[in-house]
């Protein structure tokens, strides 16, 4: 609805996960670089967490970028409310297995198949799962499983990919699943960013969908929306996106803080210091016409 007005190509602050408008902050560099050296060093199981509206899932969509470039197999799980039957369904159906995706037995002869002959063709396989902290616990055990599947002289067969939120974690730390736990060999958690990566991103994704000198965001509202974020990537989209349109609406070419505040309270958010506005008393909407007490008022 704004591009044409502010002169962008596409929209700077979408909200769905894209690669094109990634951000490298230092942070995302090393997740990146975590999740394809564990793909690529045959690993076995790397962890990403991360609280929501970090970014996991566009590291794990740059991951798929990477795999098709490589053009190594992969199976994504997007939906991990599953039970273990569509879990083998889904691997199945991704990976394009020949056999009866109804059949645990078969899929997993079928799978083992597919590994041994990628691994001697000098490429690898892999099983990324997003929103893994949704995961049963007789899927969690499955993906274990999974993981034994290895050659003396090739190594692991299946590099698995869990990422999540820090409940993942906890879950991980659960008793029953310290085999699963053992066997994570590269385990990173992403978090928010700091101030300086909150105005890089912003102005970055200005300058991707055609304001290379942005000038709709001063400086210090930038400050400001990173406080308000508290960092997080996906609520600074949601903040900036509706600032755009606020201001599209308001037909001004640069935002302030009056804006900010309205986009935040229509956004109910809260951030460190900020309290929410309470109904005023009676006292405080007609000055002293009121006493504070019913003895004072007689």
């Amino acid at each position: 609805m704004y591009n044409a007005f502010f002169g962008f190509r596409e929209n700077p602050f979408n909200l769905s996960p894209d690669p094109a408008f990634l951000y490298r902050s230092s942070c995302h560099e090393e997740a990146l670089a975590n999740l394809i050296y564990g793909v690529q060093s045959r690993k076995g199981f790397v962890v990403l967490t991360g609280e929501v509206g970090t970014g996991k899932t566009t590291m794990l969509e740059c991951l798929r970028d990477y795999l098709q470039e490589q053009y190594a197999e992969f199976a994504f799980i997007f939906n991990s409310r599953i039970n273990t039957e569509q879990f083998f369904e889904m691997i199945a159906y991704d990976l394009d297995l020949r056999c009866s995706h109804k059949s645990k037995t078969e899929v997993l002869f079928a799978l083992n198949h597919l590994l041994v002959q990628q691994a001697n063709e000098g490429r690898t396989t892999a099983l990324i799962v997003d929103e893994a902290h949704n995961l049963e616990w007789d899927v969690l055990e499955e993906i274990r499983l999974l993981g034994n599947l290895e050659n003396p002289r090739l190594g692991k067969l299946l590099q698995i990919i869990l990422a999540g939120q820090p409940e993942l974690d906890r879950k991980l730390d659960a008793p029953n699943l310290r085999q699963l736990k053992q066997r994570v060999v590269l385990r990173y958690t992403l978090p928010p960013f700091q101030l300086r990566d909150s105005v890089e991103y912003m102005n970055t994704r200005l300058a991707k969908a055609g304001m290379s000198s942005q000038t709709v965001f001063p400086v210090h509202l930038m400050e400001d929306i990173h406080k308000r974020a508290q960092g997080i990537p996906r609520v600074i989209n949601a903040i900036c996106d509706n600032l755009l349109l606020t201001a599209f609406a308001r037909e001004q070419k640069v935002c302030d803080g009056e804006m900010l505040d309205e986009v935040c309270a229509d956004m109910r958010l809260e951030w460190p210091g900020h309290r929410l506005r309470t109904r005023s008393t009676p006292r405080e909407d007609f000055g002293e016409t009121f006493s504070s007490s019913p003895r004072e008022q007689y």
